[in-house]
């Protein structure tokens, strides 16, 4: 009697644990009219704390955000501003002298960027695919909160001086993304970005004259493989 009470118990423990790293389920697409006003007040008390949100993309952010449940108390601000890069995500300067986990992470929203550029800003993206690159962005976050102060300072290193190494890191965010249950999001912003830029591979601001053939940002053939193999989307 005590083994079977031993063992409901460890399944039910598992079953708890499993649902918290959910957080929510699997969707392929969302659209404006996804949420009602009692799912976005749940949302904002659920994952709205130590966050300041744009009123503009306020659900596309909260959305996004419910995916990360790591990130619940983590001190997160989105800002608008004009730049040439579409989103950045970073730590706060002073912060970054903290411990992750009481970081500062700032995630700037570009409005206005070069004629070229502004074809992919946020407000030009659909509202799924905006999802998904908000998602690619606290994929960074979520992947900061394990560096320590030399790790993040050999990020901005990898970002200045190997071109290799961020195709790397920002292939690897995309995967994260999926892992997160963002990949139906993550697919549709990369096919917007490059139907947008008519063009079949997107490699970032500074990289537009780099070959072709490089693979910096997952590409949607690359996804639907992995969406395709990927358990949680079974």
């Amino acid at each position: 009697m005590v083994k079977y009470l031993k063992i409901t118990l460890s399944i039910a423990l598992l079953v708890l644990f499993a649902n918290d790293l959910k957080a929510q389920e699997i969707i392929k697409e969302f659209k404006r009219d996804s949420l009602k006003d009692n799912n976005l007040a749940s949302l904002r008390s659920r994952f709205g704390n130590n966050k300041v949100l744009s009123t503009k993309y306020e659900n596309q952010m909260l959305i996004a955000l419910s995916y990360f449940p790591e990130l619940k108390d983590t001190k997160i601000k989105f800002r608008i501003k004009n730049s040439t890069t579409p989103l950045t995500t970073r730590p706060t300067l002073y912060s970054m002298f903290r411990s992750a986990k009481k970081r500062t992470y700032i995630i700037t929203i570009s409005e206005k960027s070069t004629k070229y550029l502004d074809t992919i800003l946020l407000k030009k993206l659909n509202y799924n695919a905006q999802i998904g690159v908000l998602g690619h962005e606290l994929c960074h976050v979520s992947d900061y909160l394990n560096k320590g102060f030399s790790k993040m300072w050999n990020v901005v290193v990898i970002e200045i001086f190997s071109k290799r190494a961020v195709d790397k890191f920002e292939f690897n965010t995309d995967l994260n993304c999926i892992n997160h249950g963002l990949g139906y999001q993550l697919l549709d912003w990369s096919i917007n970005v490059r139907e947008n830029l008519k063009r079949a591979n997107w490699l970032g601001p500074i990289n537009l004259t780099t070959n072709k053939k490089k693979e910096r940002y997952m590409n949607p053939s690359t996804i639907k493989d992995f969406l395709s193999t990927n358990i949680l989307y079974q």
